[in-house]
């Protein structure tokens, strides 16, 4: 321990200071447990072996609640000039500039950026050296409720489409109220050809179950139906990086599953929380798709084929 009740940790070959660690950032409530800075700290460097692999090398937006979950939400692009030096920065084009994004390489900056009050690690879907070029390609599927059948339901039919096209996919409950199914891809095609890709896939789903899914952006012309959300395609868009923490009560955790689990009667989006993630993070659930990265030309070709 140091001065004001901070204490010192060990993160790979630096040490970070966590100052104020039992401050409360979840309050305990009738059904949830109450969790620390000091837990959400110790939780990071405890799945890091596991989470670095997605997060190296990307661009981040960083979801900070410097008071808890109760408190008021920052959404961080910049890299404040007073990070260390020894956290990796990207600076890549906006529409009217540059934008300084951290990059999370290491267990220290992600101990350093837990820190920060960082709940939530949300992360492009390409890396600093190809910015425009994505080597991941994300279905959000956002039911109209918290009812998750319809999430099954579309996470199958959505497999069994890619599974069409000859795509790998995996899937990743959110910590929120859905799924996401993602398919990883070689980085050699341009973003707007990724988007407009995913676009089609989900307008085929759409076509065939017009009453159950749609892709219609505004709330208010969904009605019931499941939203096929492929916006996260765009370029500097993110989506929730795997085993990151959500800002919900609980502190419940995005974690990849095996499509085996999607028959699991117990799964749910929020089925994890900061306290046992890491233990589904050991069964290494997408085995089944690293390094599997595809281009999509064929993939195309056979969309196309299906949509006559």
């Amino acid at each position: 321990m140091s001065g004001d009740g901070a204490r010192t940790v060990r993160a790979g070959r630096r040490t970070v200071e966590v100052h104020r660690p039992d401050k409360v950032l979840f309050p305990g409530g009738a059904d949830t447990k109450e969790y620390t800075k000091g837990d959400l700290v110790d939780y990071y460097r405890s799945v890091a072996p596991f989470m670095l692999p997605h997060l190296r090398g990307r661009p981040l937006m960083l979801e900070r609640h410097p008071d808890g979950v109760d408190g008021p939400r920052f959404m961080q692009k910049n890299t404040p000039e007073h990070y260390p030096d020894w956290i990796t920065r990207a600076e890549l084009p906006k529409e009217d500039g540059t934008v300084c994004h951290t990059v999370c390489d290491d267990t220290a900056t992600l101990v350093y950026l837990a820190d920060q009050a960082c709940l939530t690690f949300h992360r492009w879907l390409s890396r600093t050296t190809g910015p425009t070029r994505p080597d991941r390609l994300v279905f959000d599927l956002d039911p109209a409720d918290d009812d998750f059948t319809a999430v099954r339901e579309a996470a199958r039919r959505l497999g069994d489409l890619l599974d069409q096209l000859r795509l790998p996919s995996a899937l990743m409950t959110t910590g929120s109220r859905g799924l996401h199914v993602i398919v990883p891809l070689d980085g050699r095609d341009e973003v707007d050809e990724v988007r407009e890709f995913a676009r089609d896939v989900a307008d085929l789903l759409v076509a065939e179950h017009p009453d159950r899914f749609t892709t219609a952006a505004r709330r208010k012309d969904r009605g019931d139906r499941l939203y096929l959300d492929v916006q996260r395609n765009g370029y500097a868009q993110t989506a929730v990086a795997p085993y990151t923490v959500r800002a919900r009560p609980g502190a419940p955790v995005a974690v990849p599953i095996a499509w085996e689990q999607l028959d699991d009667p117990d799964l749910g989006p929020r089925r994890w929380t900061l306290a046992d993630a890491v233990e589904q993070a050991r069964t290494d659930p997408w085995a089944a798709v690293s390094g599997r990265g595809r281009a999509l030309g064929p993939a195309r070709r056979r969309l196309d084929a299906l949509r006559g």
